[in-house]
């Protein structure tokens, strides 16, 4: 008995293996590394009881709507309040609400630029997530303990459109250098929106600052819209084309019957969307079950549906994600560099 006693001691002690595997994490420093089996349970457990989750978002209105549908059906009891806006709002709110000490978003899922701001301005918090491994390395943003910041939820190419009815097929470019055949002059058209300086920057990493001059003779339309609208111009004959249109937007057209296509370039400049989590989210158990979900094989349907590329595909071309590994202060001064080109090579348009 008396040799049995320390042992005994020490049992009881100790924790025990089943306890160890029973215990649930419950701080929000636990759940962001979790990783059990049965993650997907607690984190729904969890949810239904905080009952709700703020997502903050800069996804296209339908695409949001029928995420929050999908979401929300899913997971009964866990109802999602979407904040809709750009990228750029959604970074503004959250710097003012963490000077306020006001924490209100826990999911966030916007563009990699404006992720990168709120990691330097520490508004994000690294997590752990099992769907991070059917991504690519380039595609995850590294945070410290083997966690990540963000991953690549969708993909959107920005590459040349036109009318396919009105352009002829020996006229349609293969490349940048194709921007200049004569029978685009003065038919082609860009929107003053960061998709057009992006495409400017695209030229000037593949083709050459010689390029962008010579496309001055091309009298580029410069129109005060957003690109949807000018891919409707191009539908209706309006504009011919424009090297600057998302692939989504033109796929959706097309599905709609408009008579219009879509090329890649050289590379094709990709804006990103990943999935986030807030430094202090109110609804810590919902946050990581919407991040799992948005990156998980039923949140990427989901996006399939709207024609949002993966960075887990292959589509046949080069990407090129200009903000990617980039400084934000340096990728600010390339944005504006590359606007004031656009600029100075169009002419005003509609």
């Amino acid at each position: 008995m008396k040799r049995l006693y320390p042992a005994l001691c020490l049992l009881l002690l100790a924790p025990s293996e089943a306890w160890v595997q029973t215990r649930k994490p419950v701080t929000i420093s636990e759940l962001v590394t979790y990783g059990g089996k049965d993650r997907e349970q607690v984190f729904y457990a969890g949810a239904k009881t905080e009952g709700k989750i703020t997502w903050y978002t800069s996804l296209a209105g339908a695409s949001y709507k029928a995420m929050v549908k999908a979401f929300e059906t899913k997971y009964p009891g866990v109802k999602v309040e979407a904040y809709r806006v750009s990228g750029s709002e959604i970074t503004t709110r959250m710097t003012e609400e963490a000077k306020a000490k006001r924490y209100i978003a826990d999911t966030v899922e916007t563009t990699e630029g404006n992720l990168m701001f709120m990691r330097d301005a520490f508004l994000l918090r690294p997590y752990h997530s099992p769907h991070f491994a059917s991504y690519p390395e380039d595609a995850k943003e590294k945070g410290e303990r083997g966690l990540y910041f963000w991953a690549i939820a969708r993909e959107s190419y920005i590459g040349f459109a036109y009318n396919k009815k009105l352009l002829s097929k020996n006229a349609v470019p293969k490349n940048y250098e194709g921007l200049l055949h004569p029978e685009l002059k003065g038919r082609m058209g860009v929107s003053i929106s960061d998709p057009t300086y992006k495409v400017i920057g695209a030229i000037i990493r593949t083709r050459g600052l010689e390029l962008v001059k010579k496309l001055k003779a091309q009298e580029i339309a410069l129109h005060s819209i957003i690109p949807p609208a000018l891919l409707d111009l191009i539908a209706t004959g309006e504009v011919l084309a424009s090297p600057a249109i998302f692939r989504n937007h033109t796929l959706n057209a097309i599905a709609k019957g408009a008579p219009v296509d879509w090329v890649p370039m050289d590379i094709v400049p990709t804006n990103v969307g990943g999935a986030a989590i807030a430094v202090q989210p109110p609804h810590p158990h919902a946050a990581l079950l919407l991040a799992d979900y948005l990156l998980g094989p039923e949140g990427q349907a989901v996006l399939e549906k709207f024609e949002y590329g993966s960075a887990s595909k292959n589509l046949g071309f080069k990407r090129w994600r200009p903000d990617h590994g980039v400084a934000t202060e340096k990728y600010e001064k390339e944005l504006e560099r590359w606007e004031k080109l656009m600029k100075e090579i169009s002419r005003k348009g509609g």
